[in-house]
């Protein structure tokens, strides 16, 4: 009976400590944003238990509410990401379908540079026949 105690019950630290390197943040980094030590970040996330205030300024710092916080857990991030992801790729299929040949834009675009280009070296030649001719 008292496994199944100890199972359920959050660890607040190891929860900071997946967040923080889900936000890419070193304990160093944490450390500084708090104006504690790194050792103190890394004593912070093996407790179990942290205390209100302090919870509240590790929320601050990693950008999200004491009740995200404690409400974290890798399978709901699993969860959403999967999500986003089924959505992302369900949208991107409903409007990836193109009018138009993008072969055909880009020789539009070489056949425009091509005139351009060929506009530019006539009046090159102009400039180089007006000046022979002073």
């Amino acid at each position: 009976m008292e496994n199944a105690t100890k199972t359920t019950r959050t660890h607040l630290g190891r929860k900071i400590s997946r967040i923080r390197e889900l936000r890419g943040m070193k304990q160093d980094a944490l450390a500084s944003e708090l104006g504690i030590s790194q050792q103190a970040v890394s004593k912070l996330e093996q407790s179990e238990e942290i205390e209100d205030s302090t919870l509240e300024k590790v929320a601050k710092v990693l950008e999200m509410t004491v009740d995200a916080i404690k409400n974290f857990s890798d399978e709901a991030i699993a969860n959403y990401f999967n999500t986003f992801n089924k959505e992302v790729s369900h949208s991107f299929n409903a409007y990836h379908d193109c009018n138009f040949n993008p072969l055909d834009k880009l020789m539009q675009a070489l056949e425009a540079n091509k005139e351009l280009y060929e506009r530019l070296l006539a009046s090159e030649r102009e400039k180089v026949e007006i000046l022979k001719g002073k």
